[in-house]
């Protein structure tokens, strides 16, 4: 770190890198000395920094930290890289394309002491945000049931993993984090209908540690476009839309129904309907300041790789269990990891 700050590096330039360029080209005590891309910079997106061919080009610049957003199968090569050169390092999700690798990742990095984060940035919604916070204050009370449901287009920026890596892996790292939950086991179902080599929809049902039900339903073949995540419990629902970062709660009825059927009937009954006010700030500026702020020590609010490792192997193991049609329990040592 200089007295100018941090010295930021970024290696990859494509759907992601370019909103990564932006947000730190204007990161306050962070600078952006190189971007990394082997195709160049032909649409300018690079914010005026240097763009490198290689990563080693970018660690010889000397550089405090880096941000990952090449193709997820490169992530391991490029992480390893870094660690070796003791630079910290924000990579993009799914940290890995595959549980070995995300491992391998962990070990690189924390054997090294170097701070390194996942970019599940559905942790920076502001609705998600709030809805943890609320949940960690027991406003819920117990919680029953999470049910997400993402889904839209085929995103043409996708040519190397099916939905459940690219896109159910936003919902099984949600799920466990605003839940402070691990997953104790899943089914799903998984179908290709698009014509392309890998899934293109998938149905899930899980359970996490303390009993809470999860249910996940994810495709990119509806022309609807959703990002729907509800939390069930003892007072009531929470409901989340990220596309639009609103935060809505149902309360269950404080009052007493006089209709003697319903009376008889031991449920709820609906109640107060309240939408909550949230400061809607971009949630990936949020991730980077969180990220600066872990590298400078002065927080550790961040996905770290070993939890970014816990949803590769969840999103592994719901392919496992569409693949052979069982449910896939988890170790008490996996739980625990």
């Amino acid at each position: 770190m200089t007295d100018a700050g941090l010295r930021a590096g970024l290696i990859g330039l494509g759907s992601m890198g370019r909103h990564h360029a932006r947000v730190l080209a204007g990161l306050d005590g962070v600078r952006l000395v190189g971007v990394v891309d082997p195709m160049g910079d032909k649409n300018g997106w690079a914010q005026g920094a240097p763009v490198l061919s290689t990563v080693e080009e970018l660690i010889a610049l000397g550089v405090d930290y880096a941000v990952v957003a090449c193709p997820t199968a490169l992530h391991e090569e490029v992480g390893l890289k870094l660690a070796e050169a003791g630079v910290c390092a924000l990579i993009e999700k799914p940290v890995a394309d595959s549980v070995a690798g995300a491992r391998r990742l962990v070990d690189a990095f924390e054997s090294r002491g170097l701070v390194a984060g996942v970019g599940h940035i559905e942790r920076c919604n502001p609705a998600l945000r709030s809805l943890r916070a609320r949940l960690e204050a027991g406003e819920l009370g117990d919680v029953y049931q999470v049910v997400t449901r993402r889904q839209g287009p085929f995103p043409h920026r996708i040519a190397d993993v099916g939905v459940v890596k690219d896109l159910a892996t936003h919902d099984i790292d949600l799920t466990g984090w605003v839940t402070g939950r691990q997953y104790v086991s899943i089914a799903a179902h998984t179908v290709s209908k698009s014509g392309r080599p890998h899934e293109d929809m998938v149905s899930a049902v899980g359970q996490l540690s303390d009993g809470t039900m999860v249910n996940h339903l994810v495709n990119w073949l509806s022309p609807l476009k959703e990002r729907f995540t509800s939390v069930t419990g003892e007072r009531g629902c929470f409901v989340a839309d990220t596309l639009t970062a609103d935060l809505t709660f149902y309360s269950n009825a404080a009052v007493a129904t006089e209709w003697e059927a319903l009376r008889a009937f031991r449920g709820v009954a609906e109640g107060d309907m309240i939408r909550y006010a949230i400061p809607k700030r971009e949630p990936l500026l949020v991730e980077h300041e969180l990220f600066r702020d872990a590298v400078l020590g002065k927080s550790q609010d961040i996905c770290t790789l070993r939890q970014g490792l816990r949803t590769v192997e969840v999103a592994a193991a719901v392919l496992d269990s569409a693949g052979r049609g069982v449910t896939v329990r988890f170790t008490p040592e996996d739980v625990a990891s």
